[in-house]
Formats: structure tokens, sequence, C-alpha cells
């Protein structure tokens, strides 16, 4: 696999300036993406990196958070360093239940509350975020179950999503994604029990947020465990068949081989994708 020298900066703000064309129904005109955790930190003066991925979204005046960190304090640190305030924003989206996702919803929920009561108070999760992760000994391996009953103690809600749904105003939120192609893009690390029985765990649950742009599709990922081609395809059929302008977030590539790349690439190639900022599990050769 080739090498390449790579940087990213954890406080990472991409706006994404879209064209003047006529754009379909609300279709967003002024998308920004701040990177609040993933792994490399490109300003010693601002910001820590972790292992994990949060994003704060901002859609013409809408905010979204996306994911909380991995350590309870990085989101909450980072975003002081930045000047940026969370307290304003009463929806997140948790893409999948790995904790490197969401630590930190517990420490931002009621940080935040104390200035505003509706502060993250909702939560959207795609169906099988709380299915049972069995351990062994009897241990449960689903790091979000002990903090659910915790996060509700608050005042806070959790809307389960069984399929794609529109959070915000040219904002979507895919639900679980079909699993088309056979990317195995998830680390082997147990068994879920569903409805039809213990399986592996292929984290069945994995979502995306999509904002449908003037100049295309902007897909911000977690980690992706559901293949980032499977959830372009699927969010080109729930939004509509649009050029991907931009893909933002963890492709969990870190460990694909050289085959996988290039046909990954390929595919991308004829999405028309035009920025990608490949953080948190997509890895640096990748």
């Amino acid at each position: 696999m080739r090498r390449q020298r790579a940087a990213a900066s954890l406080a990472l703000a991409i706006t994404v300036t879209l064209g003047s064309g006529v754009a379909a129904a609300q279709t967003a005109r002024a998308v920004k993406v701040t990177v609040l955790s993933t792994m490399l930190a490109g300003n010693r003066g601002a910001g820590i990196g972790e292992w994990g991925f949060a994003a704060l979204l901002e859609v013409d005046g809408q905010r979204l958070l996306v994911d909380t960190g991995e350590r309870p304090e990085t989101v909450l640190r980072n975003a002081a360093e930045l000047g940026i305030d969370l307290s304003d924003i009463t929806d997140l989206v948790l893409t999948h239940n790995h904790g490197d996702h969401t630590s930190g919803l517990l420490t931002l929920r009621r940080e935040l509350a104390r200035k505003n009561p509706r502060a993250l108070s909702r939560v959207h999760v795609a169906r099988g975020i709380f299915f049972s992760r069995p351990g062994e000994g009897g241990r449960e391996d689903n790091g979000l179950l002990p903090a659910k009953a915790a996060y509700e103690a608050t005042g806070g809600v959790f809307v389960e999503h069984d399929g794609p749904v529109q959070i915000l105003s040219g904002v979507w939120f895919t639900g679980p994604v079909p699993r088309t192609h056979p990317e195995r893009n998830w680390t082997p690390r147990g068994q879920v029990r569903t409805p039809g029985g213990l399986v592996e765990d292929t984290v069945p649950e994995d979502a995306s947020v999509v904002v449908d742009s003037a100049d295309g599709l902007i897909l911000v990922s977690g980690c992706g465990h559901a293949g980032i081609i499977n959830t372009i395809e699927y969010s080109r059929k729930i939004v509509r068949a649009a050029p991907l302008h931009a893909a933002i977030g963890g492709f969990h590539l870190f460990a694909a081989t050289d085959a996988t790349l290039e046909w990954t690439a390929g595919k991308l190639r004829e999405f028309g994708l035009r920025h990608l900022l490949g953080a948190h599990c997509t890895g640096i050769e990748a």
C-alpha cells in the first residue's frame, strides 16, 4: 500500500460554498462542518485528538451534532477552545453504539443543560442501536445501554428510526443502511442479539447524515460500518440521485486492502465526489 504523508486538523471547519444554479426544493445553500473529535489535532494551541468522532453540522442556520466522541470531555473542551457554543443545539445523531461515538453524550447533555434545558435533549438513532451485545461471563458489551437510563433521567429522549427520515430541512438521517455490496467495514468484535437470534455483530444500526445541497449530496459519516459505497448508493435512492459533493467523517478503511481501496475510489469517482475528508477510522494510509 502506498504511504503518503497526511495531516488533519481536529478543529477543522469545512465551509462548502455552493453554486448559484437552480436548486431542488429544500436544498441547502450554506453548509459548514466542524470536526470536534478525531485522531489528529493540527493546532497545538486549540484542540485535542482522540480515537473517536464528533462533528457540528450547520445548514442554513440549523445546527445538528453528529456523535459525541470517545472521552467524556473531548467535544466539550474542543468546542470551548474554538469558541463554539453548543447549548442552543436541541438535536443530535448517534451513528451507532460504539463508545468512541457515544461516550460524550451524558457529559454534554448535563453541562449544556445548565445553560439551556433543551440542549441535546433529543437523540436520533437507528433501529438496532439498543440491541444487546453479550460478552464473556454475561458482560454487556453495548456501552450505550448503561447510559440510556441516565440520559433519559435528564429529560432527554431517544428517537429510534426504522428507516430514512428528514430530521431538519434539507438534512436526512439514513436509518439502517442496506448492505448491497459486501463491504465488511467493521472490526469483528462479537455477536448481537437481534429479533432473529444471536448473530455476528455487523453493527446493523450503522447510519449516516446526508445534506441535500444545491451542488449535490454531502455525506457525514461516523464510521461507515455499513460501507461508504452502500451508504452513498442508499443516500442517492432516499434523497435524490445527485452527484456526491462531499464525504466527511470516518469510513473504516484503515485495514482495507489495495484492491478494496481501488474499488472504493473507482465508485467514488462514478458518484462525482468533489471533496473528501477521511477522519477517525478511515486511516491515514487509506
